[in-house]
């Protein structure tokens, strides 16, 4: 008998979904929870609202800190609530502070 091809066989990998988003919690051995916050219109209204969700992402080296813009994407599940993991730790906490800091020196100049 030949063999048949299924259909998953030949198709390209699909790539994982990427999310940027704020540290809010690191306090889990090797957890941190991800503030990603998105803009929504209003279906009758029309104004744009601003929704958040939290996702726990599994930090292999416990390298983030609270306060750090963090990249994550979509793995396999790790536990019950953790199917995201860390892949770059776009701007630290401190970071973010000094660049608010310079911002709100020129604005009140």
């Amino acid at each position: 008998m030949s063999e048949q091809n299924t259909p998953f066989e030949n198709s390209p990998a699909k790539s994982p979904r990427r999310t940027v988003g704020r540290v809010v919690s690191s306090r889990a051995d090797k957890t941190i929870t991800v503030l990603v916050e998105r803009q929504v219109r209003h279906p009758l209204y029309g104004k744009y609202m601003r929704k958040s969700t939290r996702l726990h992402a599994h930090d292999e080296h416990n390298e983030c800190h609270e306060g750090d813009r963090v990249a994550i994407v979509e793995t396999r599940p790790i536990s019950r609530t953790k199917c995201f993991r860390l892949v770059e730790v776009l701007e630290s906490a401190s970071e973010l502070q000094q660049k608010e800091a310079a911002a709100a020196a020129t604005v009140g100049v």
